[in-house]
């Protein structure tokens, strides 16, 4: 189809990373009045990088989805600056974004090949509908009328629509909403196909962490309004990992190591850094310690998520 295109603590908001697609400086949201307000976003500062997929997490009530209005353009922030491509936001360069904020709506007695066609010749980009269709896979369904779709064919069409206007970047809300796990396959595929492929950037918020850690560079996670962590997802991964070990004398390797160690899954989880196993290992062998097993176990992506959003909502 033709082109359609490290720290885990947050980056000060007057020093935005130089590579990002689109910034969030400090950004501040209250929704209501003195005494009944509500903090959406409280001083929220993040950079996505080019070319990257990168996750935005949360609780509900975190302030995912006041955040992509606000780059949306549907709402205003109270104070902060977006950047998309390194100038403030506005009508002339949101053109840059192909967005799907949302459950996507539709005119009911419209075929899926007639809405792209509608928004294709609105953005001059009519030879794109039918590698789009194909893209989305909705080639077979592409003259059925909107009515008759699914909520995860409607998902598809809706990632058509973002599309069609050849974006720089897209974003997404819950992109996988309604598919069945044929289609969540297939979606993953196509959002990994748009950035390291085409070269999109690719902004999405989901609550399906699985697929997020499958198919996100980078993520961060956000508890009211603030950004709690934020980074590569495999550093992430090996950071919160620990080391597990099995031995012929468990209770002596745990005498040994008090409080460093606890029994667990038939072994022993010792807390240590990754780059301390090899001399822990060979003290332990020096010692005369048969080693059965041993293995540096990586948590999984909603472990993280849990133990932040917890901690921050201390």
């Amino acid at each position: 189809m033709t082109s359609i295109a490290g720290d885990l603590r947050e980056r000060p908001a007057d020093h935005p990373a130089p590579d990002s697609a689109i910034t969030f400086v400090s950004i501040e949201k209250r929704f209501g009045r003195s005494g009944v307000s509500v903090q959406a976003l409280d001083g929220l500062s993040l950079g996505v990088p080019k070319g990257a997929v990168y996750g935005l997490l949360g609780p509900n009530g975190a302030g995912k989805s006041t955040l992509l209005r606000i780059l949306a353009g549907l709402l205003t922030q109270d104070r902060g600056e977006v950047r998309i491509f390194g100038e403030a936001a506005g009508t002339a360069n949101r053109r840059r974004l192909g967005m799907l904020i949302e459950t996507p709506s539709f005119y009911p007695f419209l075929s899926a090949r007639e809405h792209l066609q509608m928004l294709g010749r609105f953005t001059n980009t009519l030879p794109l509908v039918e590698p789009i269709l194909r893209r989305i896979g909705l080639e077979q369904a592409a003259d059925k009328t909107v009515s008759g779709f699914s909520l995860g064919m409607k998902q598809r069409l809706g990632i058509g629509c973002a599309l069609i206007g050849q974006p720089e970047a897209i974003i997404l809300d819950e992109p996988t909403n309604g598919l069945d796990p044929d289609g969540i396959l297939e979606m993953r595929a196509l959002i990994g196909e748009l950035a390291h492929r085409d070269g999109l950037t690719v902004l999405l918020s989901s609550h399906l962490l699985d697929e997020v850690q499958r198919v996100c560079d980078r993520v961060a996670i956000l508890q009211h309004g603030r950004l709690v962590a934020e980074g590569a997802v495999a550093d992430m991964l090996d950071r919160d990992g620990r080391f597990w070990i099995s031995v012929d004398t468990p209770d002596v390797l745990l005498q040994r190591l008090g409080a460093q160690a606890e029994a667990g899954d038939g072994g022993i989880y010792v807390r240590t850094e990754r780059e301390q196993v090899p001399d822990l290992i060979a003290s332990l062998s020096a010692a005369g310690m048969r080693i059965h097993e041993a293995k540096w176990v990586k948590p999984d992506l909603e472990t993280i998520f849990l133990s932040q959003t917890r901690e921050a909502g201390r």
